[in-house]
């Protein structure tokens, strides 16, 4: 593969922030390949989280439709060439058709929808009537469902981000359930949590972004200090999987040694230290706020994180499906060559 070009490199620097000499380097040195660029610059300190390079913002809609009991629902990302079309009752409409579809044939995935018979007619056949019908190439490329005690869904008014929750709960409040559900799903629509639990993220994601957290924040401190502000703690880890015994009973360790170094009274260290730690693993789980949802800084409440809302709410209250949709997520970018596509008509 191919090292730095002009064309990779403002790519690079649109994503990162990172200077144009470092986006070159950097490039250079991952052959070209965008996404490990990426990561190169962050884990040197010189750049910041970035999307996957590519992604686009297809148009169409998403659309959620949760049965009447609260026990499932169903998810469905439905493209369209343009905005305008998107905005169509017709195609809104059309949208809601298939996503009930789909509920009501217990069709989870974009395989079974295609195959399967809608309205007495193959579900390709039946999409292609549409496409005649309103003038653009149409595709329904995800579906998914979930099942649970109780379940929920929302859809951002934009029609660009769906999510879908799945919970169990005692049947005392299963009310109480589904009202908490769908203030959490409206959580999970801005904050984007990829995992339900710090336990549900992969050990060498973990490890590598330990790496780039460190240098955001040994970057950040920099800048504080040409400020003159007060720096950041620089963590030993970013999430609590990290945080075994052994690792905490280090953490006291040094604690108690700092207090005994500062003369205060070892009776009083028991009124200290519980704080220090508190502090110790809020700094040491930066990542599991970013990325795990019961870890987050709850929207509703920003005292709280998710974990601790449930809990208010019942004890009985355990998560069990999270989906999030975004429109056009993972659809790649099209290179456009107008002068080959003006040649190639020009061929005919």
């Amino acid at each position: 593969m191919a090292g730095a070009t002009p064309k990779l490199i403002k790519e690079l620097r649109g994503m990162t922030g990172a200077g144009m000499l470092d986006c070159k380097n950097a490039l250079n040195e991952c052959e070209g390949d965008l996404d490990k660029a990426v990561q190169a610059l962050r884990e040197a300190g010189l750049g910041k989280a970035a999307k996957k390079a590519g992604n686009i913002a297809a148009e169409g809609v998403i659309a959620v439709k949760v049965n009447a009991d609260n026990t499932a629902a169903t998810m469905l990302e439905l493209n369209a060439q343009t905005d305008f079309v998107a905005k169509n009752e017709n195609f809104l409409n059309l949208t809601k058709e298939i996503v009930t579809h789909a509920q009501e044939n217990n069709i989870t995935d974009a395989d079974a929808l295609a195959s399967s018979t809608i309205n007495g007619t193959n579900f390709t056949e039946f999409l292609n009537g549409k496409i005649a019908t309103i003038g653009e190439n149409l595709v329904a490329r995800k579906v998914t469902a979930v099942e649970g005690t109780v379940v929920n869904g929302y859809v951002h008014t934009n029609g660009r981000v769906g999510v879908l929750l799945a919970a169990t709960c005692d049947d005392s409040v299963k009310e109480k359930t589904q009202a908490l559900l769908k203030s959490l799903c409206m959580h999970a629509s801005a904050m984007k949590p990829t995992v339900i639990s710090y336990t549900d993220l992969d050990p060498e994601f973990i490890e590598s972004e330990n790496k780039a957290i460190v240098a955001e924040i040994e970057a950040e401190n920099d800048e504080l200090v040409r400020l003159g502000k007060p720096l950041k703690n620089i963590p030993d880890f970013v999430s609590k999987s990290q945080l075994t015994e052994e690792a905490l009973a280090t953490a006291k360790a040094s604690f108690e040694a700092k207090l005994k170094e500062q003369g205060k009274p070892e009776k009083i260290w028991g009124n200290i230290i519980p704080g220090q730690l508190e502090r110790y693993i809020t700094d040491n789980t930066q990542l599991d706020g970013r990325f795990a949802l019961l870890s987050q800084a709850y929207v509703m409440d920003d005292k709280k994180t998710v974990e601790q809302a449930i809990a208010d709410v019942d004890a009985s209250i355990k998560i069990t499906s999270y989906i999030r949709f975004e429109l056009g997520e993972g659809i790649e970018k099209k290179e456009e060559d107008f002068a080959a596509e003006v040649a190639a008509q020009m061929a005919k």
